[in-house]
């Protein structure tokens, strides 16, 4: 994985409309798979190639949650990082991500309610210039004052 940050934590009296952070991963088979496997989640689109072919996609494509995931990674790890908890997602498959495609998932603060420690993040996922995933993420961020 490529991030453009280390991993850690942003807290909340620290984080700034328009802060970004993003991390690259190479999407393979054996991530497909694994996913599949925890997720329980063994669409034939996901891992027949044979079956995926006669589908709209014409082939086979990973689990848009497998790209989701990534946001989530960027959150945990980076904006704001350890300490963050997750209250609500949304999310928009655009396109889809096929094995060997390089998933650049990016997060960007939209809005901070300090009172509250809730920040809105605008999350998208990219394969190239092409957006596979777009949504909005709203999480408690750590607090220099409270963790």
């Amino acid at each position: 994985m490529f991030d453009n940050l280390p991993r850690g934590t942003i807290v909340i009296e620290d984080l700034e409309v328009g802060m970004s952070r993003y991390l690259q991963k190479q999407v393979t088979d054996r991530d497909i798979e694994l996913f599949a496997e925890v997720s329980t989640d063994r669409n034939p689109v996901h891992l027949d190639d044979d079956y995926a072919q006669d589908t709209i996609f014409e082939g086979r494509i990973a689990h848009g949650m497998l790209s989701a995931g990534l946001i989530s990674a960027v959150i945990g790890e980076q904006l704001p990082g350890h300490g963050t908890v997750y209250l609500g997602q949304t999310l928009k498959f655009m396109a889809p991500v096929r094995p060997g495609d390089m998933v650049r998932a990016e997060v960007t603060v939209e809005a901070i309610d300090h009172a509250k420690r809730r920040v809105t993040l605008a999350t998208r996922c990219l394969v190239g210039d092409t957006v596979v995933v777009k949504g909005e993420a709203v999480v408690l961020a750590p607090s220099r004052k409270f963790d």
